[in-house]
């Protein structure tokens, strides 16, 4: 673990924090990639986690690629394509199915800047929230490039086709209110506010079975791709399992003697 990403457990809620504010956050490194998988590894295996906060240091939740490395033929780019092809494959591209393999909940809390893979990583996320001066753009196109990093993939789950071929095409950014109206994020509230919205929603996730959140996370993510019945099949077969839980029993008793559950992850 470096200090790339902060870890930082509060009872069942781990903050993660993008922490290169000098360079607004990028993603594309692969020290930064490294980290964040690092980060990824150690939130799955936590026993006391139940869902995870993901945000940026500093004025900019993630500034997306590093320009500076690009520009001086650094980092992804190379003079060959086949060696491109490769920093792509074991580089950042191992970011979404980092985030897509996660059974721990992710809310992405954004604040100021989310820009080209910057505004990816929030769609790898579960929830977004954004903090008022939040801003987005799927900027690819501006720079001559295609979004490398699962964007075409991402985005029109999130946003749908129509809206993400116009944000991807134009890279035109947008404001946090935009973002709101076209769902790209489900709540808008004060800079000063977002640390403690993003807990209040995670707060709400930590409170109900952690085996039953995990499988549904899992249930959500595979709905993406697979039919609907592949789906029911999963459903039964995670039903089966989730009926035979401690939690489940608990939390029935609970309901039935009028009083809160208390769930082991059992």
């Amino acid at each position: 673990m470096t200090d790339h990403v902060l870890y930082q457990r509060d009872g069942q809620i781990v903050t993660l924090t993008l922490n290169q504010p000098e360079l607004r956050n990028p993603v594309s490194d692969d020290d930064m990639v490294d980290a964040i998988l690092a980060a990824l590894v150690r939130l799955e295996n936590d026993p006391d986690a139940r869902v995870a906060i993901l945000t940026g240091a500093g004025s900019a939740f993630s500034s997306g690629g590093n320009l500076r490395k690009m520009a001086s033929g650094e980092g992804l780019a190379s003079a060959s394509p086949v060696q491109t092809r490769r920093n792509y494959l074991t580089g950042i591209q191992r970011l979404p199915r980092a985030f897509a393999a996660l059974e721990v909940p992710i809310v992405a809390a954004v604040n100021g800047a989310a820009i080209g893979a910057g505004c990816d990583l929030t769609c790898m996320c579960d929830i977004r929230i954004a903090g008022q001066s939040a801003k987005f753009a799927e900027s690819f196109v501006k720079l001559g490039i295609i979004p490398g990093d699962g964007g075409a993939w991402l985005l029109p789950y999130v946003v749908g086709h129509a809206k993400a071929a116009e944000l991807a095409l134009t890279g035109d950014m947008i404001d946090s209110g935009e973002a709101l109206r076209i769902g790209l994020v489900s709540r808008v509230v004060p800079d000063a506010d977002l640390l403690d919205a993003a807990r209040a929603i995670a707060l709400r996730i930590a409170a109900n079975p952690p085996q039953a959140v995990r499988m549904t996370k899992r249930l959500l993510w595979e709905a993406r791709t697979a039919s609907l019945d592949t789906v029911l099949n999963m459903s039964a077969a995670m039903q089966a399992l989730a009926h035979t839980t401690d939690d489940n029993r608990e939390a029935m008793t609970a309901f039935l003697e009028k009083r809160p559950p208390s769930f082991s992850g059992r």
